[in-house]
């Protein structure tokens, strides 16, 4: 059976020995590294203490969260219909860790290294009689070290955009014959399925089965209660204000939003401002209320502080949880990432509540974004985005209909995007049938 390349094992080497010197610069990164100290032993000791291997075991790799909330419905779903199955979670980014923490599995945890040793270590405490990554994050040498042990292979919530750096050299090659070696894939669309055969992926694994965020965001807006805290507080201070919130924003997203912000409030004094930062750390936060301050604009209030500090058109979020219900206290929403190169955030939690949405220009590797655009549910402004974001918000502000319009355009998208749960879930299911026809 096929085992990665001489040259993806030299990259993971080179890689893992640069990680370090490279973590000074990048605090998430330097949390990763200190989180996978003793990952394996972790591993083991739970294999040693709840590894029951006359259950079947199925392990969900998701690499951060918007790959986790896809993997959370099917892991929910499994827990229901087969309650005695024992099931592991691992995650990459440590954005991740408080996700992971709230999921219904037996085990969760750091990835391992992909590198041999560790992969062999991971394989061997958990037995896993599946293994199902989300999303597109397959990793070579785990990949094929559970194929060659007698696992099952499952990618569910399969997409590849048009413009993916693993379609071309040398990504493509170091992923073809882990692509090549999964049993069932469920695919987000027919052109994602089209993009996951050019990666390696055979077309008799490949089927249709759309894409479980929308389940996802669907089941956690109605859970929504507005009478919890701090949802209730930032409802009664509204007093008929017309609120934007803008979540997971990047400082080069705010250095358009806050300004655009500030020009509206000029026109319309009732604006309000919920700004949700994608890193709220203590730097980032000072640097939003910095960038207030220089243009003239009320000093922020930390959502934090919101019981004991002054009303004031900005408030800041600095806890993380809780973005995707701010989004329905919004008349209009601004999703961050799209003047970032880090990537677009999701355009369905502001959609599921019937919100419009407004991105930044770099929005092309959002497949929900270029649907929400195609349907008129969101519109794009350019780099030059401070008037165009100005403009675009009063005029939602002036006419209403027209707002509504465009949320109900959304709301319409996520409702047609249920029941890919309950497809991906059968999915997994037959995965761990196939291991039992086969052992």
């Amino acid at each position: 059976m096929a085992r990665p390349s001489i040259l993806y094992r030299l990259s993971v080497g080179l890689a893992r020995k640069a990680a370090p010197f490279a973590a000074r610069f990048d605090k998430k990164l330097a949390r990763g590294l200190d989180a996978r100290r003793g990952l394996v032993a972790r591993l083991e000791a739970w294999a040693r203490a709840h590894r029951d291997i006359k259950r079947p075991l199925v392990w969900v790799h998701a690499p951060s969260v918007g790959e986790g909330l896809q993997a959370k419905p099917v892991l929910e779903a499994l827990r229901v219909a087969q309650a005695h199955w024992q099931l592991a979670y691992t995650f990459f980014s440590p954005s991740a860790e408080r996700l992971a923490r709230t999921l219904p599995a037996d085990v969760t945890d750091y990835l391992p290294v992909d590198r041999p040793r560790d992969v062999a270590a991971a394989l061997a405490a958990l037995q896993p009689t599946a293994l199902v990554f989300a999303k597109l994050d397959v990793w070579p040498e785990l990949t094929l070290a559970a194929a060659r042990g007698g696992a099952k292979l499952g990618l569910i919530s399969a997409t590849v955009a048009p413009a993916s750096s693993r379609l071309g050299w040398p990504a493509r090659g170091w992923g073809l014959a882990a692509y090549r070696a999964i049993d069932r894939i469920g695919a987000i669309s027919e052109e994602d399925a089209r993009r996951l055969e050019q990666l390696g992926a055979r077309k008799e694994a490949i089927v249709v089965t759309g894409d479980t965020r929308y389940d996802s965001v669907a089941e956690r807006a109605e859970r929504f209660d507005r009478t919890r805290e701090p949802f209730a507080r930032l409802s009664a201070a509204a007093g008929g204000a017309f609120t934007i919130v803008a979540g997971s924003t990047w400082p080069a997203d705010e250095a358009v939003v806050l300004p655009a912000f500030a020009d509206l409030r000029a026109q319309v004094p009732t604006a309000r401002l919920i700004l949700a930062p994608h890193e709220p750390n203590p730097d980032h936060l000072a640097g939003i209320a910095q960038r207030a301050q220089a243009l003239g604009l009320p000093r922020p209030v930390r959502l934090s502080q919101l019981e004991h500090a002054p009303l004031s058109p900005i408030i800041v979020v600095d806890r993380v949880g809780t973005l995707a219900d701010l989004y329905a206290l919004a008349d209009v929403a601004f999703v961050g990432g799209g003047f970032h190169r880090a990537g677009l955030h999701s355009v369905l939690e502001p959609a599921v509540f019937g919100v419009p949405v407004l991105v930044g220009p770099h929005w092309h590797m959002s497949r929900d974004a270029e649907l929400l655009l195609e349907r008129g549910g969101a519109i794009a402004v350019a780099a030059d985005g401070r008037q165009p974001l100005h403009a675009q918000w009063l005029v939602w502000f002036h006419d209403p209909a027209v707002r509504r319009k465009a949320g109900a355009v959304g709301r319409q998208m996520v409702r047609e995007g249920r029941g890919a749960a309950e497809r991906t879930t059968a999915l997994v299911l037959q995965l761990v049938r196939d291991a039992g026809r086969s052992s």
